[in-house]
């Protein structure tokens, strides 16, 4: 089965994928994106199984306003990084599958809030719990000590991420609404 390869060893013996040499941040930035690679693939497949099969914006779309119900359109375009025509057909889409509602602002009559149906908040919800259960399943094949780093490197990689965020622009991950 195609989720059966998910599971990597960086470096490992016989790992073909692992490039480089050494710990450097190169070598192990190639090691990362090759995992990354095998779990954006998990999670795309879980995501496939769901019982209804969105594309990467929709989906993106939905969990952003799961994450900040009532955007408005232009504000989604913005955190999707598309345009507003493609935004407001992809919202079409999504509100023809009974996904998302809109409502008209209750302060400003020419804007629309975006919202998430009920419907929409099921569809999330299966699929984050598929992408749960197919993760777990690939962490059950660690051993114990190899979670317990992997967690513990994965919080040193979030907390310098956040770090260079702050620098650059003055907000961290946690303050970004866009579910990914």
């Amino acid at each position: 089965m195609e989720s059966d390869r998910f599971v990597t060893e960086l470096g490992g013996p016989g790992d073909h994928r692992a490039r480089g040499t050494g710990d450097g941040p190169e070598a192990v930035a190639s090691q990362i994106a090759t995992a990354v690679e095998s779990l954006t693939t998990l999670w795309s497949v879980a995501a496939q199984g769901a019982s209804l099969r969105l594309s990467l914006h929709q989906l993106r779309a939905l969990r952003i306003l799961e994450a900040a119900p009532g955007l408005n359109l232009t504000t989604l375009a913005d955190r999707l990084d598309i345009g507003l025509p493609t935004a407001s057909r992809l919202c079409d889409r999504l509100a023809a599958a009974g996904l998302l509602a809109r409502a008209p602002h209750p302060d400003t009559r020419r804007e629309v809030q975006l919202w998430l149906t009920q419907h929409g908040q099921h569809v999330l919800g299966d699929i984050a719990g598929r992408r749960s259960e197919a993760l777990a399943t690939a962490l059950a094949a660690m051993a114990p000590a190899e979670r317990a780093a992997l967690r513990t490197g994965l919080r040193g990689f979030l907390a310098a991420w956040d770090a260079r965020l702050s620098r650059n622009d003055g907000t961290s991950r946690n303050d970004r609404s866009d579910g990914q």
